[in-house]
């Protein structure tokens, strides 16, 4: 028998997405292991056993004052991995939504002075209480709608000193979190008024002055760079990707989102976690990518925000990639916190199976952030991390779309989001 503290019986679908601490690709991108009226214990924070709930009395040992949730034939899932946000930032920009919805392009508005730029004068003149409030709102959002683990990005002050006040910001409510937040430095995400037509210039300043400083600081586990037409290009975010390793960080990329002009590749080339956006990856792109280790992060609802063509999952899945979702959290492109909603766009529009999409939002969302093994599963030794539902069928989560039908939150087996009448609980 184990031991535990913690016992969750009678799920009617416990989806535990168990199987291998790695990316998962071909078939086993569509593997859940659904167990039928399911139960999970765990200890400490950890999961130690799961199986059919009948087996519970006989397998586990409750430790004295344990609690037990019962799920009442609920859908259990693992909480979900959202591994591309960018939720350190002040303002919103409903005027350019508009704009667009005029018949702007995203360029074109960035050209007169809106896009990225817009939002990095007001966090440069916001400060930390705004960027505070701002990031505890949005990630209360993503809680409730059951993100767990959650990548967040800098990228919206473009000096010195905001860029360090946004990863200090997201540094001290990680501290407090129930969610588990991995930070990352977006310096290289556009050029800043200060050095316009000088994209170079900037991104030696950020290499000599800002990325030591968020090293030496250990502000971020990640460092990512905008590859792109108008913003930094392929000798420029190489010489930062290589900067960025050198001093400890893992690396990721912005790649194709507008043009192949070679990100996904040089991704690859720099042995980066994953290359994300993917818009206008090529089939020769595509074949260097999938034969990498190099995640390939999908972000449809920003297609669908841009009214940009959807990407083609199905082209990923059959070159062989592997693939994770993401919101791609923005103020500007995708003002979406939902992994739910991703997950709905995904299936409708891009070519996902079911399966596929919760696979891509938990465990292949984990392995593109280096959790694979710890989050995004729930088998003996990850982190009870799981999402309750309100639906006896885990196909109902994308079918049911823009109202996620959540319950209750947990991480680490300590309901930290919920329903007061979600369950039964005893201890």
């Amino acid at each position: 028998m184990v031991l535990a503290d913690f016992l969750l019986v009678s799920a009617g679908q416990l989806v535990t997405v168990a199987g291998a601490a790695s990316p998962r690709r071909g078939p086993e991108a569509s593997e859940l292991s659904v167990v039928p009226r399911g139960a999970l214990a765990s200890f400490r924070g950890r999961v130690v056993w799961t199986g059919p709930t009948e087996r519970a009395g006989s397998e586990v040992q409750l430790e004295h004052g344990a609690t037990v949730f019962d799920a009442s034939g609920r859908v259990v899932l693992p909480g979900f991995v959202d591994p591309h946000t960018h939720a350190l930032f002040c303002g919103t920009r409903e005027s350019e939504f508009a704009r667009r919805a005029s018949g702007e392009t995203y360029q074109q508005i960035a050209a007169s002075g809106g896009g990225i730029v817009s939002t990095m004068k007001t966090t440069r003149s916001g400060g930390r209480d705004c960027l505070k409030a701002s990031l505890e709102r949005h990630l209360g959002i993503m809680l409730s709608a059951g993100s767990t683990t959650v990548e967040v990005k800098s990228g919206y002050g473009l000096d010195l000193e905001t860029e360090l006040a946004c990863l200090e910001v997201l540094r001290e409510h990680s501290e407090g979190s129930p969610q588990t937040i991995v930070p990352t430095f977006l310096g290289p995400h556009a050029v800043p008024p200060e050095f316009s037509g000088r994209a170079g210039e900037y991104m030696d300043f950020v290499i000599s002055e800002v990325l030591p400083q968020v090293v030496e600081r250990r502000l971020a586990v990640f460092a990512d760079v905008f590859c792109e037409d108008g913003a930094f290009d392929l000798e420029q975010s190489r010489r930062f990707l290589k900067a960025a390793s050198a001093l400890g960080l893992g690396t990721r990329v912005h790649a194709d989102e507008f043009t192949d002009m070679g990100a996904s590749v040089l991704a690859v080339e720099m042995s980066s976690a994953s290359a994300d956006h993917l818009l206008a990856t090529s089939d020769a792109s595509l074949a260097r990518l999938a034969a990498s280790g190099t995640m390939a992060t999908l972000l449809p609802v920003t297609a669908f925000f841009l009214g940009k063509p959807f990407p083609d999952a199905r082209r990923f899945f059959e070159a062989g990639a592997a693939v994770a979702l993401a919101t791609d959290f923005n103020p500007g492109s995708s003002y979406c916190e939902s992994m739910p909603f991703v997950m709905s766009t995904a299936v409708c529009r891009c070519g996902f199976t079911v399966e596929q999409a919760i696979v891509s939002a938990t465990a292949n969302g984990a392995a593109a952030l280096g959790l694979a093994g710890r989050k995004g599963m729930l088998q003996p030794g990850t982190d009870a991390d799981f999402t309750v539902w309100d639906i006896d069928d885990y196909r109902g989560i994308p079918y049911h779309v823009a109202v996620p039908d959540v319950t209750a939150v947990f991480t680490s087996a300590v309901r930290v989001w919920g329903h007061d009448d979600t369950g039964s609980v005893a201890g």
